[in-house]
C-alpha cells in the first residue's frame, strides 16, 4: 500500500547530457520510490539541465537522510547540484517590513488560511508594533529594530542575528524599505525574496505612483526577484501587470500597485516554498504548477 501521504521532492541542476531523465528515474524506481510529478527544462544557450521530481515510497515509510545518501553517487557521478526535502515539514520564514504592512497581513492570510504552507519564525520591523495594530501578528515573535544612518550596520547585525538564531530557511522583504549590504545579501544568497514595483520607464525616489501618474503611464506592475548586492536586480521570480487609464488617479494607481505587489509575492513565496524555483546564473527556472 502506498504512503500516500508522504511525498519528497527533489531538484537538480547539472550540464547537459543523454540519459539524465532515465538515470533518475532508474534510481527512484531501483529504491522502491513512485514518481508523482516529474518537470524538467533544458536551457539550450548554457548546455544546462535542471529537474524537478515529486515522489513518495511504494511501501512504508521513507527516510529523508537515507534517502539522500542513496542518491549522492548519482549526483555525484553526474556533478549535480541537487536539493531533496520531505514536504511535511514546513519552511521556516522571517519576514521584514517598513510601514507598509499590505503584503505582510497578505502573507500571514495566506499562511493561517493554508494557502502558504511555512511556519513564521518572526517578524523584524523598523517601525514600532502599533504601525501593525490592524494586522493579526498572533504569536508570532515580533522585533522592532529602528535604523538609522548611523546605526544601519548595527542594525543590520542584529537582524543577521534573529534570522540565524531562528534556522530561517527564507527571508521575506515584505515591502521592507532598507537596502541590504552586500555582506548580507551575500549570506542569504537564494533564499531572500524581495518585491518592488516595476514601471516603464522607471521611476527611483519618493512616491513613484505619483512620479508615473505624472507621466501618464498606461502600465503600472510588480516583480517579485531574489536579494542580490545589486539592488533590485536580482533573479527574477515573478512578475505582473495592470492597466491604467488616464481616468486613474494618484491613490488607484497605489491601490492597483498593492494588489499587484501582494499577488505577485505571494506567487513568489509559494513557488519558493514549493522548490520550484532553480537558479540559473543571474535568470531563474520556475516549474509552475
Amino acid at each position: 500500500m502506498q504512503a500516500l501521504s508522504q511525498r519528497f521532492v527533489l531538484t537538480l541542476a547539472c550540464a547537459n547530457r543523454a540519459g539524465i531523465v532515465a538515470a533518475v528515474a532508474g534510481h527512484l524506481s531501483e529504491a522502491g520510490l513512485n514518481i508523482l510529478d516529474a518537470q524538467q527544462y533544458d536551457d539550450t544557450q548554457t548546455d544546462r539541465f535542471f529537474m524537478r521530481v515529486v515522489f513518495n515510497p511504494v511501501e512504508g515509510e521513507g527516510d529523508l537522510e537515507a534517502l539522500k545518501e542513496g542518491f549522492k553517487p548519482l549526483a555525484e557521478r553526474l556533478r549535480m547540484t541537487w536539493t531533496l526535502r520531505d514536504t511535511s515539514v514546513p519552511r521556516k520564514v522571517m519576514l521584514l517590513v517598513s510601514r507598509f504592512d499590505h503584503c505582510l497581513a497578505d502573507l500571514l492570510y495566506r499562511w493561517r488560511i493554508g494557502e502558504l504552507a511555512f511556519d513564521p519564525v518572526g517578524v523584524i520591523a523598523n517601525h514600532p508594533a502599533g504601525t501593525y495594530s490592524h494586522v493579526d501578528l498572533g504569536d508570532i515573535p515580533f522585533h522592532h529594530l529602528p535604523v538609522t544612518k548611523e546605526t544601519k550596520m548595527e542594525q543590520e547585525a542584529r537582524v543577521w542575528e534573529l534570522i540565524r538564531d531562528s534556522q530561517a530557511d527564507l527571508v521575506v522583504l515584505a515591502r521592507y524599505m532598507q537596502v541590504l549590504s552586500d555582506g548580507l545579501a551575500a549570506k542569504l544568497t537564494g533564499r531572500c525574496i524581495n518585491i518592488h514595483h516595476s514601471f516603464l520607464p522607471g521611476f527611483k525616489g519618493a512616491k513613484p505612483y505619483h512620479q508615473a501618474h505624472a507621466r501618464g503611464v498606461k502600465l503600472i506592475g510588480a516583480t517579485a526577484h531574489y536579494v542580490t548586492s545589486d539592488l533590485d536586480e536580482g533573479p527574477i521570480i515573478a512578475q505582473d501587470v495592470e492597466p491604467i487609464t488616464h481616468r486613474d488617479t494618484p491613490d488607484d494607481l497605489v491601490r492597483k500597485g498593492r494588489d499587484i505587489e501582494r499577488r505577485v509575492l505571494a506567487r513568489a513565496v509559494r513557488h519558493h516554498l514549493e522548490d520550484r524555483i532553480l537558479l540559473n546564473g543571474a535568470k531563474t527556472v520556475v516549474f509552475a504548477d
